[in-house]
């Protein structure tokens, strides 16, 4: 396939034009015309590039690329070389933030939705840009749904208002470094809020507003959307697709 044929297909499909982000989506870093071969991963990081390296890919699919709003413009140290290992072996860098977070279909927060086996998925409408945060309904406790949570991600987990019975109903959550959406969904009257990462305030947050809270990684949160868009990739076209996970705690 292409490149710019996949880089075109991928930014219409995942509605590039209409998101504002903290980065550029698609096309990060160019290499070769022709894709075949598709390595999928969380993040650019060293590790997944070797590894892409490795398998001879064509092409790197990932959630957290480079050129972040505020970082430094300067090719030095470790980003130089990340960028100079891609330039090296000529292999693209396609990079998705928050098209992927979002996606009703493909997106972390719709993908994490089904690993939680979770019934009614769907934005949380007063929240935007929709699909930022995800609600959907459950009927257990909470030490249950942790529990249930835990084994799907594979991570211990920080859970506040641990009272275990709690009844839990509606579920909100947001992928990755959501934590700050948590007073939105205590007041749209969720009894939990999940996100992939936490700050100090969040737990006062939880206490005072009555909501229960999980952490459960970064990274562990985001694992679900570039795969799918992966799979999805390797269905529609002639393509090698290989999900490679390189594991983070955070």
């Amino acid at each position: 396939m292409l490149t710019n044929q996949l880089v075109s297909y991928l930014n219409q499909e995942l509605q590039v034009a209409a998101i504002k982000d903290y980065c550029p989506n698609g096309l990060q870093i160019e290499g070769r015309p022709v894709i075949e071969h598709l390595v999928t991963g969380v993040t650019a990081s060293q590790q997944l590039i070797d590894a892409a390296i490795a398998v001879n890919a064509d092409a790197i699919l990932v959630h957290h690329g480079y050129f972040w709003k505020g970082e430094s413009e300067v090719l030095t140290g470790m980003k130089k070389r990340r960028i100079a290992s891609l330039l090296s072996h000529d292999i693209n860098l396609l990079a998705y933030h928050l098209p992927i977070d979002v996606h009703s279909h493909w997106g972390n927060n719709a993908q994490l939705g089904k690993v939680f086996e979770l019934e009614d998925i769907e934005p949380l409408a007063t929240v935007s840009p929709a699909g930022i945060v995800y609600q959907g309904r459950t009927n257990t406790t909470l030490g249950e749904f942790a529990a249930l949570v835990s084994n799907k991600l594979g991570r211990d987990l920080v859970v506040c208002e641990g009272d275990t019975q709690k009844s839990i109903g509606l579920v909100a959550w947001c992928t990755g470094g959501g934590q700050g959406f948590i007073e939105q969904a205590a007041a749209a009257g969720c009894d939990l809020f999940i996100s992939g990462e936490v700050s100090e305030q969040t737990i006062h947050v939880a206490r005072e507003m009555g909501i229960a809270f999980i952490a459960a990684g970064h990274h562990a949160t985001e694992r679900y959307g570039v795969k799918a868009v992966g799979e999805h990739l390797a269905e529609e076209f002639d393509l090698t697709v290989t999900f490679i996970d390189i594991d983070n705690p955070a």
